[in-house]
């Protein structure tokens, strides 16, 4: 514990403590070889890119608890109820037909307002 301690570095960031740890990384040559080339073609320090990918997937890995633990609250019977309902009363708006053959339906009205309105953003 005290090694651990004793690794701990603080500094000042925008008037907040923040501190960070050292850590002896062992990686297989093959996996540290393509770190350095996804940090150079992102243009980060390797020690950037790590840092991302490991709260990446802390975050992946919390998601997926988050979604199994609401998963097991879930009632069953009421989710069944709420999709008999999910539409009834709001028919589809023109332009939300779906493709017929693979090829994209044709844009409504409010479609085309909004691809319009699109283009003349971007200009």
């Amino acid at each position: 514990m005290r090694e651990d301690m004793d690794e701990m570095r603080s500094y000042h960031y925008r008037g907040e403590i923040v501190r960070r740890s050292n850590f002896a990384l062992r990686l297989q040559p093959s996996l540290l070889e393509e770190l350095r080339k996804a940090s150079a073609s992102e243009g980060v320090a390797l020690n950037q890119l790590i840092n991302v990918a490991v709260a990446e997937k802390i975050s992946a890995l919390r998601t997926e608890e988050y979604f199994r633990e609401r998963a097991g609250r879930a009632d069953g019977s009421a989710t069944l109820r709420i999709l008999r309902r999910a539409g009834k009363g709001n028919p589809p708006f023109e332009g939300d037909e779906l493709p017929r053959d693979g090829k994209r339906a044709a844009k409504g009205k409010a479609g085309k307002r909004r691809a319009k309105a699109g283009k003349a953003k971007s200009l």
